[in-house]
């Protein structure tokens, strides 16, 4: 069986898993949708402007997908590698990368679930507002900038336990949240917080997505910056894996 074949049975049954327990994927949808539903819906300023709405709905969308790229991938790895069924997986012929490929296609799908509550509330209660191109370029934009975010995840997934990996990443989640503008727009950011957040995956994300969707100019440090994430969170990654390898199997 090739690698990719692989990598799907992989992501069926990670979807089945996630599925048996409700609240996971509960969790996953009402989250971002409640934020925008109680923090911009409210605001008559924002929700009543279509620039401002379009780009509260984007922001939101960004951090459904990051909070579900880091969680899933965070905690299901490093809970994976705490069962026994995990290392008798890595004795069978199958390659790595079908592993890591099947959690890239569940954990994408829930993602792109994730957002659609918080698309659906801003259409019906906020004046945002998108063409079909907009909306299908800024998907686009979500998977590509949702890289950095799994590759962190997992990260977080083979370099400490579960119970560690809990911590980290809501650290991590709510950091990269409040400083890439996706709770409050950086207008409202003093200049070096501005400055600042321009590092961070989760404003190059925010910058990039609003770019496909609306149009406008797009900042060279938004795509380099995206790039030097997915190298440097990918390298990385890979030294993890490698290294939990050979702690428990040579």
């Amino acid at each position: 069986m090739s690698t990719m074949n692989l990598a799907l049975v992989h992501a069926k049954y990670g979807l089945l898993e996630t599925m048996r327990i409700p609240i996971a994927v509960i969790s996953a949808l009402a989250f971002p949708a409640l934020a925008l539903l109680f923090f911009v819906v409210p605001q008559e300023v924002v929700a009543a402007n279509p620039l401002y709405a379009t780009q509260a709905v984007i922001s939101l969308s960004v951090f459904a997908v990051m909070s579900n790229s880091l969680f899933s991938f965070g905690l299901t790895i490093s809970e994976d590698r705490e069962k026994p069924w995990d290392p008798y997986l890595r004795t069978l012929p199958g390659s790595g990368v079908s592993r890591v490929l099947g959690y890239v296609f569940s954990i994408g799908m829930m993602g792109l679930v994730a957002i659609l509550p918080v698309i659906v509330i801003g259409k019906l209660f906020t004046a945002a507002e998108a063409s079909v191109s907009g909306v299908l370029l800024g998907l686009v934009a979500l998977a590509v900038s949702a890289l950095p975010f799994m590759l962190i995840g997992v990260c977080i997934g083979y370099s400490m336990p579960s119970k560690a990996a809990i911590a980290v990443v809501q650290i991590v989640m709510f950091s990269f949240a409040f400083a890439g503008g996706l709770f409050l727009p950086p207008i409202m950011f003093a200049p070096w917080l501005d400055t600042l957040s321009t590092f961070f995956p989760s404003r190059q994300a925010r910058e990039l997505v609003i770019w496909a969707v609306q149009g406008g100019e797009l900042h060279p440090w938004v795509w380099i910056g995206i790039l030097v994430w997915i190298a440097g969170t990918a390298a990385l990654a890979l030294f993890l894996f490698r290294r939990d390898e050979g702690r428990r199997f040579r």
